[in-house]
């Protein structure tokens, strides 16, 4: 791939990213993100024409997660193990610090549908809601991904 591959597209002058999706758990999926996996809320609202909703920043803040309640009962899709935030950590030393924080908040590793994570050292976890969130042991397009490591079986 050239150079060229990787470059954003001048015609879009996009100065910031937002996912969204809806949430069931507001409370339980704020402490998740907020506390035991420290992301930076960056904006909050209760109430808003019917909608609770957060902003959070990821890496640099110009990426954001929103995540917002509506309805009652909130409905949200089934969630799909393939449908994940991906988290491309420093090396395992930080998949490990990290491991052991969602650990102290009484969150414990999930089975990646896709042995391509654990086959390269990442962890799978679950937030309140069941959407995936993986923990990469390397940095996507700074580093090649871990080589595969096999398991006895």
């Amino acid at each position: 791939m050239t150079d060229t591959a990787h470059r954003w597209p001048a015609h879009l002058d996009a100065g910031a990213v937002r996912f969204a999706r809806p949430t069931a758990r507001y409370d339980e999926v704020l402490t998740f993100y907020r506390d035991a996996l420290g992301l930076p809320v960056l904006a909050q609202w209760r109430g808003h024409a019917g909608y609770d909703g957060m902003v959070l920043g990821l890496p640099g803040t110009p990426v954001h997660l929103e995540l917002t309640r509506h309805g009652d009962p909130p409905r949200i899709p089934e969630p799909h193990p393939e449908n994940q935030l991906v988290l491309y950590l420093r090396g395992p030393e930080a998949v490990e610090t990290a491991v052991r924080v969602l650990a102290a908040h009484g969150h414990r590793p999930e089975p990646a549908a896709n042995p391509y994570w654990p086959e390269r050292g990442a962890v799978v976890f679950a937030d309140p809601d069941g959407w995936r969130v993986v923990l990469a042991p390397w940095v996507f397009g700074e580093q090649d991904p871990p080589a595969v490591r096999h398991t006895a079986a």
